[in-house]
Order: C-alpha cells, then structure tokens, then sequence
C-alpha cells in the first residue's frame, strides 16, 4: 500500500536533515522521493561503494555493518545516506534489510533538482548537516 502524501511528509518532517524546511520545501522533497518495498536479506548500501541517494527507513529494519561488523540496527524512522546526497562520497558501512522494508529514496539527482528549483532546501540541508558533523567533532 503506499504511502499518501500528507504521510511521506509527516515522516521527512521528522529527519533532522528537512527538520527546518517550510511546508512547501516537504511537500517538494515528498513529490520526489520514490517508494520502494524491499525484501529482507536486501543491499540498501555497500560499504565503499559510490553513494547517489538518501534513504528514509518507513516500516521495517536493517542492519548497518562496517567492515564485516554490525554496528546498528536501524527502524522505522531512521535514515541514511545524507553524506552521500551531499557529496557523492563512498559509502562508509554496508546497510542490509532484515526483514521487508519500506523505504522512501531521494535520489542525487532529485536532490539536485530539488536545491536548484527551492536553493532554500540546500540552505536548511547543510546548516543541519554541518551542526550534526560539529556534534560528532566534540
């Protein structure tokens, strides 16, 4: 079933990387972020891989292994990738699904379209991101 659109809202609302965004900018990045259901034992990621999209967790879990190790489970709720959808960097941990996933994707491109079209979201986007890399310094 998927997600309706007040609902892909509420959940993107959520992540602290759109936390500061207007109802206008969440209701673009909604319009373009795809919903994909995804078996369990499914590559979200791959560690060292190239990175081309952001992913919000919807229903289900996965598990986040660097270097062969488990280091976090993610749920519903949980998201990744933001790294990436800003810089195009490798992957730094491989993200397995554990049981069927919902997922809502962003990809690079839409993401491009998304700052080009409302620079605005660029704008909230890397203050966020730059507070949570300042946090992780301490």
């Amino acid at each position: 079933m998927a997600i309706r659109k007040n609902a892909k809202i509420e959940l993107i609302k959520h992540v602290p990387l759109f936390s500061r965004c207007s109802k206008k900018e969440l209701a673009a990045v909604a319009a373009e972020a795809d919903e994909l259901v995804l078996p369990a034992g499914r590559a979200l990621t791959t560690q060292g891989a190239r990175g081309s999209e952001f992913v919000v967790i919807v229903d289900g879990s996965a598990d986040v292994n660097r270097n062969g190790r488990r280091i976090n489970r993610l749920r519903s709720g949980d998201f990744l990738g933001e790294i990436a959808l800003i810089s195009g960097a490798p992957r730094t941990a491989t993200v397995t699904s554990t049981s069927e996933t919902r997922i809502l994707v962003l990809t690079d491109r839409a993401f491009k379209r998304l700052t080009r079209d409302m620079p605005s979201i660029q704008a909230s986007v890397l203050k966020t991101l730059s507070e949570r890399l300042q946090a992780d310094a301490l």
